[in-house]
């Protein structure tokens, strides 16, 4: 078999039509075409049915794909075992993390690998877009969601748990509710994403309507939320991890709200990359310490 000709299809299937394939390859559309129909001749069955915006693979073409994608895997795995032997484990990784996870727990974590892999270069970006993972501006991003991209590989890290929390003055002022709808009443502190979800779970309000529970405080921002409420501004609605120390400390106080109450806000952190995309060395040392990091994290 052709194995140029298989690393084209390869490179065509990744590009989606044969004009991006032709721009990324520095080819002509033309030359592309021809080579890919000297292809299907060779093998005589068609690999990709065409259309005017897009290529669809045939089933043949599908397993070739797969086929040719392991082998560049393989052979980029070993031409990098060549260039480091002898050497440190050294290269780039570009991540995305979540801006509120990953700047509060995620960050001491990024150190510790950088003493344990001084030759390996960090480039991370803490922002909730998952844009830079699907267009390969990034290795990988870790990204808190209900659903996960059907074109990705998703590990998943465990699942984010709420909590309602106050300063021990604000609880003894307001009480201690155990149930959500008490909440209506006081000044709920919490973040954009949250009201959206007490919106769907029909637990605020529409307009017009006496609202169920609505937030006088909502920020993407979770670090300015927690000092809000560890202000007394309300009562917090937020991420577990985000107030486990001040709760431990005893300067924030846990609203004694059942479990189920809150199970309509849980999500799920994963692990995102695509398949297409060679993993280097560096980029799955990376991924198998930040999961161990995270499974640590979340099991307490």
């Amino acid at each position: 078999m052709d194995l140029s000709a298989l690393s084209l299809l390869v490179d065509i299937i990744d590009a989606g039509n044969l004009s991006r394939a032709a721009r990324q390859l520095g080819m002509s559309r033309a030359n592309v075409s021809k080579r890919l129909n000297h292809f299907e001749r060779q093998l005589g069955a068609e690999l990709l049915r065409r259309s005017t915006r897009q290529l669809e693979p045939t089933e043949l073409g599908r397993q070739l794909y797969e086929h040719g994608r392991a082998i560049r895997h393989e052979l980029l795995a070993a031409r990098e075992s060549v260039q480091s032997l002898g050497k440190r484990l050294s290269g780039t990784v570009r991540l995305a993390v979540p801006s509120g996870f990953g700047q509060h727990t995620m960050s001491a974590w990024f150190i510790e690998f950088m003493r344990m892999y001084p030759a390996i270069t960090l480039n991370v970006i803490f922002d909730n877009d998952i844009e830079d993972l699907i267009k390969g501006a990034v290795d990988f991003s870790i990204r808190v969601m209900g659903e996960t991209p059907t074109n990705a590989v998703a590990h998943s890290l465990g699942d984010i748990e709420y909590v309602a929390c106050a300063t021990p003055e604000l609880a003894r002022e307001v009480g201690m509710p155990g149930s959500l709808e008490p909440l209506r009443d006081l000044p709920l502190i919490t973040s954009e994403l949250t009201g959206e979800r007490l919106q769907l779970a029909g637990l605020w309000g529409t307009a017009g309507a006496r609202p169920h529970i609505r937030p006088r405080l909502m920020s993407a921002n979770f670090f300015f939320l927690r000092d809000a409420i560890l202000q007394g501004i309300g009562v917090g609605l937020v991420p577990q991890y985000m107030v486990a120390t001040d709760l431990a400390a005893g300067t924030l106080v846990q609203l004694p709200l059942p479990p189920r109450e809150l199970a309509f806000l849980r999500t799920t952190m994963y692990l995102l990359y695509m398949p297409a995309r060679y993993q280097t060395r560096a980029v799955t040392t990376l991924i198998a310490f930040l999961r161990e990091k995270a499974m640590a994290a979340m099991a307490q």
